[in-house]
């Protein structure tokens, strides 16, 4: 098992000023991470290529392995036109990831409005994604790129949602990225839901949230699920998921991939990125 960190987790110090994004890199190599995942937030690696060449190099530098690249994206477009597009826009991304040297890339699908997100709309929309996830895919095989769909965004979150998008587009090269934690999002228990779509699984982000079943607005830091119940982002191990249970499943299943943590709390970001790396190392070595 190869754990490391989603440069996500450290956005709040790089959003701040306080660490440049090649920084990170450094940062996480110092901290014990053994890769490090490539997410862009606040600009666009299209946009610079100079700095593009800058990553991989500090990344061979402090030999530690870039091992995702994940972005965003929404092929529910208007016309054809803007379908076409915005797959023409990730392919460009996929070029990227094999200027890193990334063998893995993530990519978003859809995202509607809540009030539009039951199960008519989404087996709707769902040729569609089918469509531009096989395109992609394609496209990345030329490079040995393997794609992915993560459980992300209230609409295609479910592992059920999940799975049929990655069934139909029928790729050998197109998995998901199965983020434990989300699942919560749509309120589905994790354990289950970790247990569905871990055979489809080409990369594993561990986050933790405390939950609350609650209709109330809780402040700052919460957020609703699609059932109106409450998140907050939490260090990795001090919130609600049932961690290690989680983590056996993902060790007895056999899956050998990159565990990417993610912090998303309201403390301190390399604070909580830190102490939730040696909680997960921890967790790992006892389950």
């Amino acid at each position: 098992m190869i754990l490391g960190v989603s440069s996500y987790s450290l956005y709040q110090a790089m959003n701040s000023g306080k660490m440049s994004f090649l920084e990170a890199i450094s940062w996480v190599k110092k901290e014990g991470g053994e890769h490090f995942e490539v997410v862009p937030l606040g600009f666009d690696l299209l946009e610079s290529p100079d700095l593009v060449q800058e990553i991989r190099q500090r990344a061979e530098q402090e030999k530690i392995v870039l091992s995702n690249y994940a972005i965003g994206a929404n092929f529910i477009q208007d016309s054809r036109e803007a379908f076409e597009l915005e797959v023409e826009r990730v392919k460009k991304h996929v070029d990227i990831a094999r200027d890193l040297g990334i063998m893995l890339m993530r990519h978003d699908v859809a995202s509607r409005p809540l009030a539009e997100t039951g199960d008519t709309q989404f087996y709707t929309d769902l040729p569609l994604l089918v469509e531009a996830c096989q395109n992609i895919a394609d496209y990345a095989a030329n490079y040995g790129i393997t794609t992915s769909v993560e459980n992300h965004g209230y609409y295609v979150q479910a592992s059920d949602r999940v799975q049929h998008l990655v069934k139909l587009t029928n790729r050998p090269n197109f998995r998901t990225t199965l983020d434990i934690g989300n699942f919560l999002c749509v309120d589905e228990d994790p354990v289950d839901a970790v247990l569905n779509n871990l055979p489809y699984a080409s990369m594993v982000h561990i986050k933790d949230f405390y939950y609350q079943s609650s209709g109330e607005n809780l402040g700052d830091g919460w957020f609703p699920t699609k059932e109106n119940n409450y998140l907050r982002g939490s260090i990795v191990g001090h919130g609600d998921l049932e961690m290690r249970e989680i983590l056996k499943l993902i060790k007895s299943s056999g899956y050998s991939g990159y565990l990417s943590l993610e912090f998303e709390g309201i403390e301190d970001c390399e604070h909580g990125t830190r102490v939730g790396l040696k909680n997960l190392r921890r967790f790992w070595e006892e389950v």
